[in-house]
């Protein structure tokens, strides 16, 4: 038996994210989903995890997800046996983006979080196509159930991150860069740099998906990350 699974997903999303692939995988894989809800900062939210997960495990992460998992592999290189970086960003937020939350939050803390996270899921996040609205909705439907509170701390937490990029150089494990080609919030070109960052990298774009590939194009994402699992380890 491969090594369990551990998923962490994004800003404002829970298991449903990996539903698909949660669903394909767990008949051979022991499947884990993270919450990155906890503490203010990457790094509490890493630590906190680190203390709920196996002693090693394959790890994959989402968008804010994929940034945890960097910030896990930093602080626990031992433990991640893989890794699986998707529609993320391994640099540090942008004094201009970082302002831009400001009046996010306060938003969300009076009541429009919804309206703050249809503007932030903007439909060409996502690629064109009949399931998009689909998407779209289940977007809201987590972002609903998490409730301002999270989103206020997730969005501190994105506000505060640290630069990974000598943590990738570091990456002793088989990794995989997945992203979307039509990510507009996380582009081709940042995952083509994150591969070339990686000693150990396969980039896999798929070019019929946004920023949610899990959910746009789910047997894809699936097959990608069965390849990656049955990678063999590289040796230390």
């Amino acid at each position: 038996m491969a090594e369990p699974l551990v998923l962490l997903p994004g800003l404002m999303c829970d298991a449903r994210l990996f539903g698909p692939q949660i669903a394909a995988l767990s008949s051979d894989t022991a499947v884990m989903v993270g919450p990155i809800t906890q503490g203010e900062r990457v790094e509490e939210i890493a630590s906190g995890l680190l203390d709920q997960l196996p002693g090693r495990f394959a790890l994959a992460g989402l968008s804010m997800g994929g940034i945890v998992a960097m910030e896990i592999l930093r602080r626990a290189p031992d433990r991640v046996t893989r890794i699986a970086l998707m529609d993320t960003n391994p640099l540090a937020e942008t004094p201009q983006v970082a302002a831009a939350r400001e009046p996010q939050i306060v938003a969300a803390r009076t009541g429009r979080m919804l309206d703050v996270m249809r503007e932030e899921m903007k439909p060409n996040y996502l690629a064109p196509g009949p399931h998009q609205q689909a998407v779209l909705d289940l977007v809201m439907d987590m972002a609903d159930a998490l409730g301002p509170e999270i989103f206020v701390r997730q969005s501190r937490a994105l506000q505060r991150r640290r630069d990974q990029q000598s943590t990738l150089r570091k990456c002793k494990v088989p990794a995989l860069v997945l992203c979307g080609a039509h990510d507009a919030l996380c582009p081709v070109k940042r995952h083509e740099f994150m591969s070339e960052l990686i000693p150990y990298a396969t980039l896999c774009v798929l070019p019929n998906s946004g920023h949610l590939p899990t959910l746009e194009q789910p047997d894809e994402t699936t097959q990608a990350l069965r390849n990656w699992m049955g990678l063999p380890l590289v040796l230390r």
